[in-house]
């Protein structure tokens, strides 16, 4: 018996088990069934639980890890019971015909175990479905959504913006533009879209900034953000709180959005840690001054501009709304008109646009449009969005007005004024113009600045903008208060009694067709210091001016007058005296200059066209030969010879500065001859040098612009090498303000037919622009400069250079040059120019254009494949004039 024991022991176990094998197979079906049942219990509990976390993440909840990883694991274990049962319901289809064996034992044995073991898997996971909870509110570290309209034209500067943050140098970066172009918009589309979608910030911090920066206001934003507790907070210094800030910052990627910054706000004071490309932060903010970029330190500055006129449009019809566009016919196209108005500022797009959802009627529209049109935007001289105005006209008005009467002299007023402009710039209060030495003004911001002028500090009624064809001399004559006139108009309309203005002390006329004033209309302005009459079409002085003894600033540029009568000498207290571009001007009463012992500033141009007659209802007047046939002993003729006047300026106790334009080679020596005189020239024009082959260039250290123009016989141009102190042309050009010519930045050559080179350039360190027009014979522009060490920088300043109609040029010069300040190379007409003195080392900082036909870019001859490769990206052709 004892033996018997362990024999059905072991029988037992082995049919125990044989028989559990074979259930695997006999009961496959059965396991099948059972597992797809749980599975579709399971199913049911997922989407009950989907459902449930769902609905709690539209609540700004957020899922819960052991939820989202029960459902993810649902997901594979569906997969897997998939596909047991899926060959398992083939393996029962391959059963013996007629019998419930199975073709494979061994098959339908695997198949049975893995759905029994599946099957205690999908009831556990299902067990493990019972949540009380599925989700946990967000934590507010992440970003917060903030809310914001649909926005119109930034797409391009979005993508640009997103770029530099994913660029890990760029730590800080700037948006910077005028008040209303959509800065703040530009950031929230960033902080909503961006970089709430990017999960590579731990951390986004927005604060606005606002005016004064308070570093103790930032902290607190910060503080609430980071849940900074009130124990550990309250009672502790500045300094306390920026280290807890830092602590807490330092291990974390994140992007803080400093909006509305006015100045300086000190991020190390805050205890924000500086952005670098390890820890991966970033620092946004927006401002209106590109200074305040500077000042805190962005890598990255960039301008948000006005719309284009299509999205300003697009933007203004959105506001205003279909149901008031729909309303009559006649409305889309007047909110067109209304929306150029805006002049593609967003800020009055938006406001304008919702002031004007509902107007129905054409009539409240067309009201509305004149309202815009007919609101002061005119001030300081300066006319719509594209009228441009210089740096050197806008400082000589202010000097008129006696903005700088405490500088010391002239040129510092110069400086100051140009620094005022340059900051004015870069707090987007003025725009570019055109060219480097021009600037515009917004005509939102110009209404703005005038609406404040004339709104306080008293000046109300004290300044009058008025715009029309007609203006009525008796309208005009009301405004007895008024201290600052500005009048654009086309004609004006005579009244009984002439107009008194007892406070006028700056009148700025702009007339589009007028010739003559009406009688008396200057009789009474008892102390009027500045008058504009430039752009004019006045043909002689008016009647009474000389009444207007109290006179300082006369500006008569770009008018018709052909001379300036005795009448002129008696504005005693004339300081500023403008002819700029009078092309019509013959003679000058004897001593009309001398007369004015009081003057500073002088300026006579006769080469520039009549560019501000361009626009006048009336064609320009075709530039006349100068008529001599009226002799008169008692006049200065200037285009014979203009030596007489050169000698009363210099008579002038108090010139010292002076644009001349001097005809003839008498009067050019008489320059040449005179110190005071060559102190004095600051812009220089050279016409109708007779018989001079050879010009000597004498020293003249404030002339800033010189043209050379119309000497049929000059060949060759030399300068005064010689100066103070005896240092030589190299010491000049590592003191560049001792040098002969420091200040001279602007060179036109024009039709010199003769000329061969200008290789004299070499002695003028500070030139930024360089024209050459019209010399058949120049063959080179810089010929031997031996002399010049290599590692002195020919045309080291150099940003714009213009060569046109030179047929022989063959080179600009004979080796490669750096030109480290070229912006742009302007090409036209110079066939035989096959080289430029370019290499791989050329113009790397600004260069933005070449301009110049293509079959002459296509013949040019470069020293390898590289060079022509690096600078054809750059090229482009001349723009074809329709």
């Amino acid at each position: 018996m004892d033996c018997v024991s362990p024999i059905l022991d072991v029988v037992t176990r082995v049919w125990d088990c044989s028989a559990k094998h074979a259930a695997y197979i006999n009961d496959l079906q059965e396991y099948l069934e059972s597992l797809r049942n749980e599975m579709q219990e399971l199913k049911n509990v997922y989407l009950d639980v989907k459902g449930r976390v769902e609905l709690e993440e539209q609540r700004q909840m957020w899922r819960t890890n052991e939820v989202d990883g029960w459902l993810h694991s649902v997901l594979g274990m569906e997969a897997q019971a998939d596909q047991i049962l899926q060959k398992g319901d083939q393996e029962i289809q391959k059963k013996c015909f007629g019998t419930c064996c199975p073709r494979n034992c061994w098959s339908s044995y695997k198949l049975g175990k893995k759905a029994s073991k599946k099957l205690g898997a999908v009831t556990e996971l299902r067990s493990k479905g019972r949540f009380v909870g599925v989700a946990d509110r967000l934590p507010q570290a992440l970003v917060e959504e903030r809310p914001m309209n649909k926005t119109v034209g930034l797409d391009l500067m979005y993508a640009e913006v997103c770029r530099c943050i994913q660029d890990d140098q760029l730590g800080i970066i700037g948006l910077y533009g005028m008040g209303g172009a959509g800065k703040t918009t530009l950031m929230t589309k960033l902080n909503n879209e961006f970089i709430r979608a990017n999960k590579d910030f731990e951390i986004a911090i927005w604060v606005v900034v606002s005016r004064p920066a308070s570093v103790e206001k930032v902290q607190e934003v910060i503080r609430n953000k980071l849940k900074i507790p009130d124990d550990t907070w309250r009672n502790r210094s500045e300094d306390e709180k920026a280290v807890e800030i830092f602590n807490l910052l330092k291990s974390k990627r994140f992007v803080m959005l400093l909006d509305d910054v006015w100045e300086r706000l000190d991020l190390q004071r805050v205890g924000v840690p500086s952005p670098t490309a390890q820890n991966k932060s970033k620092v946004i903010l927006t401002t209106r001054s590109l200074d305040v970029c500077r000042c805190m330190e962005a890598q990255k500055s960039i301008k948000v501009e006005c719309l284009t006129e299509e999205e300003a449009i697009d933007l203004f019809k959105e506001k205003v709304g279909e149901t008031t566009l729909n309303s009559h016919p006649d409305i889309p196209q007047l909110a067109e008109i209304a929306a150029k108005e805006c002049k593609g500022l967003p800020l009055a797009l938006v406001t304008i646009g919702r002031a004007m959802a509902g107007k129905s009627t054409p009539q409240e529209w067309e009201r509305a449009i004149q309202v815009l049109k007919t609101y002061p935007s005119k001030l300081s001289g300066m006319g719509d969005l594209d009228d441009e105005i210089s740096y050197e006209s806008l400082v000589l008005l202010w000097i008129g007005e006696g903005f700088f009467d405490e500088c010391d002299n002239i040129y510092d007023a110069f400086n100051q004024g140009r620094d005022i402009i340059a900051h004015l710039k870069t707090a987007c209060l003025f725009e570019s113009g055109n060219s480097y030495d021009r600037v515009k003004m917004h005509d939102v911001i110009r209404d703005m600045a005038l609406w404040l002028a004339t709104t306080y500090s008293g000046n109300r009624n004290k300044i009058f903008v008025e715009e029309n064809d007609i203006v009525e001399v008796h309208q005009v004559s009301k405004w007895k208060e008024v201290q600052r006139m500005y009048l654009s108009f086309s004609s004006m309309v005579e009244s009984i009694m002439p107009p008194s203005f007892p406070n006028l002390a700056t009148l700025i006329l702009r007339s589009r067709g007028m010739e003559t004033f009406p009688s008396g209309f200057f009789h009474f302005m008892p102390i009027i210091k500045v008058l504009d009459l430039s752009g004019t079409r006045i043909t002689k002085l008016p009647i009474g001016i000389g009444k207007l003894v109290t006179l300082e600033y006369l500006d008569l540029s770009y008018t018709c007058l052909t001379e300036l009568s005795t009448e002129l000498k008696t504005l005693k207290k004339i300081r500023c005296l403008l002819l700029e571009g009078m092309s019509y001007l013959q003679m000058i009463s004897k001593e009309a200059i001398s007369n004015l012992s009081m003057m500073r500033i002088f300026a006579l141009k006769f080469n520039k066209l009549i560019l501000m007659m361009e626009n006048a209802s009336q064609s320009p007047r075709e530039e006349e030969e100068p008529n001599y046939s009226r002799e008169d002993n008692g006049a200065l003729y200037l285009r014979k010879d203009n030596k007489a006047l050169l000698e009363e300026l210099e008579g002038l106790e108090h010139i010292n500065w002076v644009d001349f334009t001097v005809e003839g080679a008498l009067s050019f020596q008489k320059l040449s001859s005179s110190q005071k005189l060559k102190n004095v020239m600051r812009d220089l024009s050279l016409v109708n040098l007779e018989g001079m082959t050879l010009l000597r260039l004498p020293r003249m250290k404030h002339l800033q612009h010189l043209i050379i123009r119309s000497c049929g016989e000059l060949q060759e141009i030399k300068v005064d090498q010689e100066r103070e102190g005896g240092q030589g042309f190299v010491a000049d050009y590592y003191h560049i303000p001792n040098s002969n010519f420091c200040c001279l930045c602007s060179v036109d050559i024009i039709q010199l037919p003769k000329l061969l080179d200008l290789t004299w350039l070499i002695y003028i360190p500070s030139l930024e622009e360089l024209w050459v027009n019209d010399c058949e014979s120049m063959e080179e522009v810089i010929g031997d400069a031996g002399e010049v060490p290599e590692n002195l920088g020919i045309f080291s300043r150099l940003k714009f250079l213009h060569l046109h109609n030179l047929p022989n040029l063959r080179s600009i010069g004979r080796r490669a040059l750096p030109f480290p300040s070229l912006t742009k190379l302007m090409v036209r007409d110079c066939p035989n120019l096959k080289k430029l003195p370019l290499d791989s080392n050329s113009a790397r900082n600004g260069l933005k254009t070449i301009v110049g036909e293509l079959h002459w870019w296509e013949g040019l001859q470069w020293e390898d494949e590289t060079i022509r490769l690096i600078f054809t990206p750059y090229h482009s052709t001349w723009a074809v004039k329709k």
